[in-house]
C-alpha cells in the first residue's frame, strides 16, 4: 500500500489557512488564473439547464424552471466542462451550503454566480479542489459586503492562492479523482445498507401497529383498503378524534432590538431537525423565553409527535420526549388518552403513504392541520399499545445500534476525505509517486482505516496540522 508521505522541502507560505508550502512551489492571484466568463445566452442557443445544488452542478428541467419564461435564460452564462462555478451570495447567513462547483457538461447557469475559466494549460481539476478546500473550511465567509454580503470576481481574483507545477497539479487531480471516487462509492454502499436496515424496521414496525402481536386473532375487515384486515377488537379513528393538531410558528423580527432566539435554550424544530429514528432530542436554533411570552411561539407539551406538513420531506414524523416549539412547516400532534403517544409516533411514522393521498400536490406538497386530522389510525386497547411499542423498540435496538455504527464509519470516512482533500491541494503530501490502482469495494475499508492510521502518526512525525 502506497504510505503519503510530505515533501522534503518546505517555505512559509505567508497565508494563515495555508502555512507551508513545497519549497518549489509557487504563489500567485485567482485572476491570473481565471478569466471571468462573460459568455451570454443571447440567441438562447443553449438550453441546458444546469444549478449548484449540494456542491453539485447538476441538471435541471428547463420547463419547471419556477416559472421562468425563456427570455429569462438569455443572461445566463454559458458554461464549458471544466468550468469552475462559485456561489458567492448571501455569505452573512447562509453559512452551512457548499458554494463551489465543477462543471462536466455545457450548458447554462445563472449569472448571478462567478464563472471561471482557466487560461492556459492549468488543471482547472486541481484549482477546482483547491477553492473546494477553502469552502469547506469556510474561508470565503471572511469577505464580501452589501446587503447579501456577497463577493464578486474583482474581490474573489484577489485572493491568493498555490501554484504548482502543471505535472504535480495534474497528479493531484488524478490522486483525488481516484480516492474521492473510491471513498464516494464506499459511502453509498454504506448509505445503501442503512437504507436496506430501515425497510426491516419499517416492515416490522408496520406489522406491529398494523396486525398486533398475536397471530392467532381473529381479524375484520377495517374498511380501508390500505390498512386491510385488522384485528376483530380494534378500532378504525381519524386522527381528529384521537389528538388536538396545531401548528408550529416563526418569530416575527418586528424591530432590530427584539431577538427571540438570543440567549435561548427552549428547542425550536425545523425539518433539519428529523434525524433518521425520528427521536427529536435537540434542535439547532432554539427560542427564548420571550418568544413565548410575546405570543411569538407555542409551546408544545412532552411526548407530543411532530409532523412535517411542507415541503420535500412532508410526512416525516418526529416525537419529542420534552416540551418544545416547532415552525410554521410542522404539525404537533398532541395526542388524548386513547393513544399512547409512542404507538401514535410508530403508526404515523409507517402511514406516508396516507400523506401522500391527502397532501395538495401544486406548487410544494402541503399537508395542512385540516388533511391532517383526517389521517386514519388503527387503534387497539391501551394495554396492548405499550405492549406493541416495547416489542418494537426489542426488535429494533439492534437495527438501530447496526445503524448507528455505519454512520459513524460515514462520518470517519468523510472526515477523513475532507482532510485528504486539504492535505493534497495545500501540499502537505507527496502523491506525485502515487500509484493508482483498481481493488474490490469490499477491500476499501480496510485500506481507508490503514490510511486514516497512518495519516494519524504523520501527523505526530512531521508535524502536518
Amino acid at each position: 500500500m502506497n504510505k503519503l508521505k510530505p515533501y522534503k522541502n518546505y517555505k512559509p507560505s505567508h497565508i494563515a489557512w495555508l502555512g507551508d508550502i513545497p519549497e518549489h512551489w509557487e504563489q500567485t492571484y485567482l485572476n491570473k488564473l481565471f478569466l471571468d466568463n462573460k459568455t451570454k445566452n443571447e440567441d438562447l442557443r443553449e438550453n441546458n439547464l444546469l444549478t449548484l445544488s449540494y456542491g453539485k452542478i447538476k441538471r435541471k428541467d428547463i420547463n419547471s424552471a419556477n416559472g421562468l419564461l425563456p427570455a429569462s435564460f438569455s443572461n445566463y452564462q454559458i458554461v464549458e466542462k471544466g468550468d469552475i462555478i462559485l456561489r458567492m451570495l448571501d455569505l452573512q447567513n447562509d453559512k452551512t451550503s457548499l458554494r463551489v462547483g465543477f462543471v462536466n457538461e455545457r450548458g447554462i447557469i445563472t449569472s448571478a454566480y462567478i464563472g471561471l475559466k482557466v487560461k492556459n494549460n492549468y488543471s482547472s481539476k486541481y484549482f477546482y479542489a483547491l477553492l473546494n478546500h477553502l469552502d469547506l473550511i469556510k474561508h470565503f465567509y471572511n469577505g464580501g459586503g452589501g446587503v447579501r454580503q456577497s463577493v464578486g470576481f474583482s474581490e474573489l481574483g484577489k485572493e491568493r492562492i498555490t501554484l504548482p507545477p502543471l505535472s504535480e497539479q495534474t497528479a493531484i487531480a488524478n490522486f483525488l479523482d481516484y480516492k474521492t471516487a473510491k471513498i464516494d462509492r464506499f459511502i453509498a454502499k454504506k448509505k445503501q445498507l442503512i437504507k436496506l436496515l430501515n425497510e426491516q424496521k419499517s416492515a416490522i414496525i408496520n406489522d406491529a401497529v398494523t396486525k398486533g402481536l398475536n397471530p392467532n386473532v381473529k381479524m375484520k375487515p377495517s374498511g380501508i383498503e390500505w390498512l386491510g384486515d385488522i384485528p376483530e377488537h380494534w378500532e378504525v379513528r381519524r386522527l381528529k378524534y384521537l389528538a388536538k393538531i396545531k401548528t408550529g410558528r416563526t418569530p416575527k423580527i418586528e424591530s432590530s432590538l427584539i431577538d427571540f432566539f438570543e440567549n435561548a435554550e427552549i428547542n425550536w424544530f425545523t425539518p433539519g431537525d428529523f434525524k433518521y429514528d425520528g427521536i427529536l432530542k435537540d434542535s439547532k436554533r432554539k427560542v427564548n423565553e420571550f418568544a413565548i411570552e410575546s405570543n411569538q411561539v407555542e409551546i408544545f407539551p412532552e411526548n407530543t409527535v411532530y409532523l412535517i406538513g411542507i415541503g420535500g420531506t412532508i410526512g416525516k414524523i418526529g416525537m419529542s420526549y420534552l416540551s418544545a416549539s416547532a415552525n410554521q412547516q410542522i404539525n404537533a400532534i398532541i395526542f388524548r388518552e386513547k393513544i399512547y403517544p409512542e404507538f401514535g409516533f410508530y403508526f404515523l411514522k409507517n402511514s406516508k403513504h396516507q400523506v401522500d393521498l391527502l397532501a395538495d400536490f401544486t406548487t410544494l406538497p402541503i399537508l395542512n392541520q385540516a388533511k391532517t386530522k383526517e389521517i386514519i389510525v388503527g387503534v387497539p386497547p391501551i394495554t396492548e399499545q405499550k405492549n406493541i411499542v416495547e416489542y418494537i423498540e426489542q426488535e429494533t435496538a439492534q437495527i438501530n445500534t447496526i445503524i448507528q455504527t455505519i454512520e459513524k464509519e460515514i462520518t470517519l470516512v468523510q472526515e477523513y476525505r475532507t482532510a485528504l482533500i486539504a492535505e493534497a491541494v495545500t501540499g502537505k503530501i507527496d502523491v506525485r509517486d502515487y500509484e493508482i490502482t483498481e481493488m474490490p469495494i469490499v477491500d476499501l475499508y480496510e485500506e481507508l482505516e490503514d490510511e486514516m492510521s497512518l495519516a494519524a502518526e504523520d501527523e505526530v512525525e512531521y508535524g502536518i496540522e
